[in-house]
């Protein structure tokens, strides 16, 4: 498991899906975006600290009502707050 996916760990939810979130750092691990391509996943800095209810929802597990394209601005609001936990953390930098 990379430094990126172990920090995940009791972080809090950086997707927070409203009515879904279970706002639980102990659930929380790195959920990557789709397209990594069959078999593969996204780059670790391509995730978003996720709790275990958002994920189910991001990962088709739960469905959620309304439109699929607002899963994607959550997961990739998600995904640009976790990266700047990261860089806080020194697990990424921006040059």
């Amino acid at each position: 498991m990379s430094k990126i996916c172990e920090s995940a760990k009791g972080q809090e939810c950086q997707v927070r899906i409203p009515g879904v979130c279970n706002f639980n750092p102990e659930t929380t691990i790195l959920a990557h975006l789709n397209g990594g391509g069959m078999g593969r996943k996204n780059p670790d800095y391509q995730g978003a600290y996720c709790c275990s209810a958002c994920h189910d929802v991001l990962d088709g597990r739960v469905q959620m009502v309304g439109p699929a394209e607002f899963l994607k601005v959550y997961h990739l609001e998600g995904v640009i707050r976790t990266q700047e936990l990261l860089r806080e953390q020194g697990l990424i930098k921006i040059a």
